[in-house]
């Protein structure tokens, strides 16, 4: 199961990582996020138990940090490695481009 981040637990679970975190900007009334969202979990699933994190930020809940990384459609999906911002995806992704992605960080 994929983790839930928000704007309070960001700097805690995603900056001050080291280890790679993979983050789903979604919201609930998108169509392709919610397509999204059981592929986000099996990933999740998938890499559990190995240096990784997996998770998902609803955008309307937590606006700063969308603001933030300038995230202007959703889905997107953006890659940190030691806290810092390394890859972004726009729209709907593969199970396979998003594991590909990880695995460079790995």
């Amino acid at each position: 199961m994929s983790m839930e981040f928000t704007d309070k637990n960001f700097e805690k679970e995603v900056l001050k990582e080291k280890n790679p975190v993979l983050v789903d900007f979604w919201a609930q009334w998108c169509g392709p996020c919610q397509m999204m969202k059981p592929l986000i979990d099996e990933l999740a699933d998938k890499y559990k138990g190995k240096p990784v994190k997996i998770g998902k930020m609803d955008v309307d809940s937590n606006t700063e940090t969308a603001q933030k990384y300038e995230v202007m459609s959703i889905p997107t999906f953006i890659f940190f490695k030691e806290g810092k911002n390394v890859k972004q995806l726009n729209g709907v992704q593969s199970i396979e481009a998003l594991s590909q992605e990880l695995d460079k960080l790995l």
